[in-house]
C-alpha cells in the first residue's frame, strides 16, 4: 500500500461498455470511427401521446451469458448493464473473478434513475387497479438504486469490497470514476470497478418532454439547428489499478487517470452554471497538472440542447484561449444519463490508444455561439497525449476527468513554482446579444415548458 503522501498513479486497463451503438469494447470502438447513430423509434414503453419519440436503446441485448450468481428475473434492467459491462471489463483487463475477490476492491456505479423502469411498471399498476392492488414484491426489490453496484458485488462473489452507487445524475459517472482513482491512489483498495448505468424509462423521457427539450428525430450538439436531446440506455464500468500492479502482471494499459476537478453550485434546478462549469474544469486540470494548451480534445457533455451548448461552449472558452476539437458522442449514442460521462471516458480512453478523435454526427452547420471545431460526422486520426472529459448535471453537479496517453516520457511533469497550474478562470461576461435577424429553431414544447433551460 502507497503511503498518503507518496500517492500511487492510477491507470485504465479493462472497459466493459453497453451501448446502443455496440456492445463490448470493439464493438463501441468500431461504432465510434464510424460515427454510427443508435437513434431508433423507443420500444420502452407505449410512445403514444408523444409528437415524437426516438431513443437511444440498447436492442436485442441478453444479459444471461453475464448473469452466473444472478438471474435477469432478479436484477432490473440498469443493474443487467451494470452487471454485464462489469464482466465485459474484467474479462478486457485478463482479470479473472477470482482474482479479484482476492483483492481489497472497490465497486462505484454512478446513476441518475436507477431502476425507475421498474418504478415505472409498479406506478401503472397501482393506477390501473386502484390503490389497493398489491405490490408485486419481486419488482419492487429490484427498484433500489444499490443495486447498480451490490448486484456486481454479489455476482463477482466479492467479500472484502466497498459498494457504493452515486446518485449525481449525469455527472455521476466521471464522480464515480473519481471515487475509484482517489481509492486506488491513496492505496486503499488494489482494484476499482467504476462507471456508470442507466435504462430508457417512462419517467425520464416524459420529464425532458415536458422541458420541451426532446429532440423530434436526431442529437445535434453544438448545431446551428439543434433541437434537444434524445434520451438513451447503457453502461461503461473501467477497471483501475496502479500502474505498478498494472506494469507487475502485463496488463494492457489504455490511458493515465491524471486527475478530475469537482463543482456543484447549486444555482438552479436545471440550467447550467457557466462560471462553475469553468472553475471546475480549471480545478481539473490543477489537479492533472496540466495546462490549457496541452489538452488535444475535449470530449463535451454536449448535450444539444441550446442553454446546455452555448454555455458549455462559454465555459470552455473561458479556461482555453484557443479551445481544441470539441466533441460530443451523445450524437450517436443519446444522452445516457448517468452512464454518460463512463461511456464517454471509455471513449477517451479507446481515443487515446488507438489515436483518433471520435465525431460529432448529424452536424449541418455550427453554430456562432458554441464556436468550435466539433469534429463534424467523421472521425480524424490524431497524435493524442491528453484528453478531457466534461460532465454537467441537474442541481450544479460538475465533474471533469483528465486522461493521458500511457508514455512515462510524455505526461505531464508536476507543476512547480515556475510553471503554475491554471488559476480560477475570471467570470463570464455578460451573454452577448443573438446575431441580427436569427432565431434558432426549436423543438415545439409541451404546454407549460420552458424551452432550452436544462442541461
Amino acid at each position: 500500500m502507497p503511503p498518503a503522501d507518496d500517492p500511487a498513479r492510477v491507470v485504465i486497463t479493462g472497459l466493459g461498455v453497453v451501448t446502443s451503438i455496440g456492445v463490448g469494447a470493439d464493438a463501441f470502438l468500431d461504432g465510434l470511427r464510424a460515427g454510427r447513430s443508435g437513434v431508433s423509434p423507443i420500444r420502452a414503453f407505449d410512445t403514444t401521446g408523444f409528437a415524437h419519440a426516438n431513443g437511444c436503446e440498447v436492442t436485442d441485448f441478453d444479459p444471461a451469458p453475464y448473469l452466473e450468481s444472478l438471474s435477469p428475473e432478479e436484477t432490473g434492467r440498469a443493474t443487467q448493464f451494470s452487471v454485464a459491462a462489469a464482466r465485459m471489463a474484467l474479462a478486457d483487463a485478463g482479470l479473472t473473478p477470482a482474482a479479484v475477490q482476492a483483492a481489497r476492491a472497490l465497486v462505484s456505479v454512478g446513476t441518475t434513475d436507477g431502476e425507475s423502469r421498474d418504478l415505472d411498471t409498479l406506478v401503472a399498476h397501482q393506477l390501473g387497479g386502484g390503490p389497493d392492488t398489491p405490490t408485486e414484491a419481486a419488482l419492487a426489490a429490484r427498484v433500489p438504486a444499490a443495486r447498480l453496484s451490490t448486484s456486481i458485488v454479489t455476482e463477482l462473489g466479492l467479500t472484502d469490497a466497498e459498494a457504493v452507487t452515486i446518485p449525481t445524475a449525469c455527472a455521476a459517472g466521471n464522480y464515480a470514476i473519481g471515487y475509484g482513482f482517489d481509492a486506488v491512489r491513496l492505496g486503499d483498495v488494489d482494484i476499482a470497478l467504476c462507471g456508470g448505468a442507466d435504462a430508457v424509462c417512462r419517467k425520464t423521457f416524459t420529464g425532458f418532454y415536458r422541458l420541451g427539450t426532446i429532440a423530434p428525430a436526431v442529437c445535434a450538439p453544438f448545431d446551428r439547428g439543434r433541437t434537444g436531446i434524445l434520451t438513451g440506455e447503457g453502461a461503461g464500468i473501467l477497471i483501475l489499478e496502479s500502474l505498478p500492479a498494472a506494469l507487475k502482471r502485463g496488463a494492457r494499459v489504455y490511458a493515465e487517470v491524471l486527475g478530475y476537478g469537482l463543482t456543484c453550485d447549486a444555482d438552479h434546478p436545471v440550467a447550467p452554471n457557466q462560471d462553475s462549469i469553468a472553475r471546475c474544469i480549471a480545478a481539473a486540470l490543477r489537479s492533472a497538472g496540466v495546462k490549457p494548451h496541452e489538452v488535444d480534445f475535449i470530449s463535451a457533455h454536449g448535450t444539444g440542447t441550446r442553454a446546455n451548448d452555448i454555455t458549455e461552449a462559454g465555459a470552455i472558452r473561458q479556461v482555453f484561449p484557443t479551445p481544441p476539437p470539441t466533441v460530443s458522442i451523445k450524437s450517436m449514442i443519446g444522452h445516457t444519463m448517468g452512464a454518460a460521462s463512463a461511456l464517454a471516458s471509455a471513449a477517451c480512453a479507446l481515443a487515446l490508444r488507438e489515436g483518433f478523435i471520435p465525431p460529432t454526427i448529424n452536424h449541418v452547420e455550427t453554430d456562432p455561439e458554441c464556436g468550435l471545431d466539433c469534429v463534424p460526422n467523421q472521425a480524424v486520426d490524431a497524435d493524442l497525449r491528453i484528453v478531457q472529459n466534461n460532465a454537467l448535471a441537474f442541481g450544479g453537479n460538475n465533474a471533469v476527468l483528465l486522461l493521458g496517453r500511457h508514455r512515462d516520457d510524455e505526461l505531464p511533469a508536476e507543476p512547480t513554482a515556475a510553471d503554475p497550474p491554471a488559476a480560477d478562470p475570471p467570470a463570464a461576461d455578460p451573454p452577448a446579444a443573438e446575431p441580427a435577424g436569427y432565431e434558432p429553431p426549436a423543438a415545439e414544447p409541451a404546454p407549460g415548458a420552458t424551452p432550452g433551460a436544462t442541461r
